[in-house]
């Protein structure tokens, strides 16, 4: 993930929830000295989060996830229901814990990273990564929510309905960023078990978050969804999310190459490097949908599958958590097409199966 081209004037302020009294005061200590960063005040638990969230209206609030009385996916539900914040997920890298932590981006919250340990040292690095985590939140867009959102019901296969036949395969590339996990899951499930093509997704998140995403995603898919690994050859029907913390290739063979190759745009896994090597081997046949997100990975991956003959997806700017990254890629191409979230799905199914949405 990438942070802001400039900092804010006005310094962010940052409601720190946690119920360790010693996480609370190292966070506060390492956060105050960051810059752009205020620290207005601290909570003990998810009542007290959402109370105090009322009381201090911060900019930004990060949550621990396993908190007494009320945890973290509960405060957040509530917190958008009474006053929608940006909040950062503060995660165990448990399987419970990044399993909560996907919850919990699906009731609201924007960006998470995985809790340090009490080490002085690994605490440091964290409160990096957590400052660069406030600064992406704070650019968020949020509205009042009631709740969880509805489970989407699964898609009927089309495959007997519809023409598949095609000259050469096809792929899907999803690209999304802060704000993408609950938008991936308004698109993935709502997309037909038998799509005639295989999807690449590249979700800018932290290691041990993507495996969490992909099963969640899979419970709600027709599609099979999974963490990518390497050396295994995509195929039509299967969804693959790219690892945290690696770049995701496609061999000329399809098959899945990770690397440690240096960050692009400030992220990894980027989704301008995984185009790179998915266009020579798709050409035309590419679909890149770009969800909500900030900067402008995949702004030169849409405007190559474009010149490719490929078809290009936007997230509209009225339900984008951050419009940055759909807007970059819009204004790299002339013929993307752009449309509300809840469109999205049909869209990319359109594109798949008729060979062509133009805007």
């Amino acid at each position: 993930m990438t942070t802001p081209a400039t900092q804010p004037s006005r310094k962010i302020r940052v409601l720190i929830a946690d119920d360790s009294v010693f996480m609370r005061r190292s966070l506060e200590r390492l956060l105050s000295g960051m810059p752009g960063i205020e620290v207005v005040g601290t909570a003990v638990d998810g009542v007290n989060a959402a109370q105090r969230a009322l009381e201090l209206r911060p900019d930004v609030i990060t949550m621990d996830v396993e908190m007494p009385r009320m945890d973290g996916v509960r405060a957040v539900q509530e917190i958008m229901r009474s006053v929608p914040t940006p909040i950062v997920m503060v995660s165990t890298l448990t399987t419970q814990g990044s399993n909560t932590t996907i919850r919990a981006l699906e009731a609201g919250a924007v960006e998470c990273v995985a809790k340090p340990s009490a080490i002085a040292g690994e605490l440091g690095t964290v409160a990096g990564q957590l400052a660069e985590a406030i600064h992406r939140a704070s650019n968020a867009v949020l509205r009042k929510r009631s709740g969880l959102a509805a489970v989407p019901s699964r898609p009927t296969s089309l495959g007997s309905t519809i023409d598949r036949s095609a000259a050469n395969p096809q792929v899907v590339v999803i690209g999304s960023s802060t704000g993408g996990p609950p938008a991936l899951t308004e698109v993935i499930p709502h997309l037909p078990g038998d799509l005639p093509a295989p999807v690449l997704i590249v979700q800018h998140m932290p290691a041990g978050f993507t495996n969490a995403l992909a099963r969640r995603l899979d419970s709600l898919s027709a599609l099979r969804v999974k963490e990518a690994e390497a050396g295994e050859e995509i195929r039509e029907g299967v969804a693959y999310v790219a690892p945290g913390h690696f770049h995701m290739h496609l061999t000329s063979d399809r098959h899945i190459r990770l690397s440690e190759e240096p960050p692009v745009h400030g992220v990894r896994p980027s989704i301008d490097v995984t185009l790179e090597s998915v266009l020579p081997v798709y050409g035309r046949n590419t679909q890149l949908t770009i969800l909500t997100g900030m900067g402008k990975d995949g702004a030169d991956a849409a405007a190559d599958v474009e010149a490719a003959g490929g078809d290009v997806i936007v997230q509209d700017e009225a339900t984008c958590v951050v419009y940055g990254m759909p807007k970059a890629a819009r204004e790299r191409t002339t013929r993307s097409l752009q449309v509300p979230l809840e469109s999205v799905a049909a869209a990319i199914t359109r594109s798949i199966y008729f060979h062509g949405v133009r805007s």
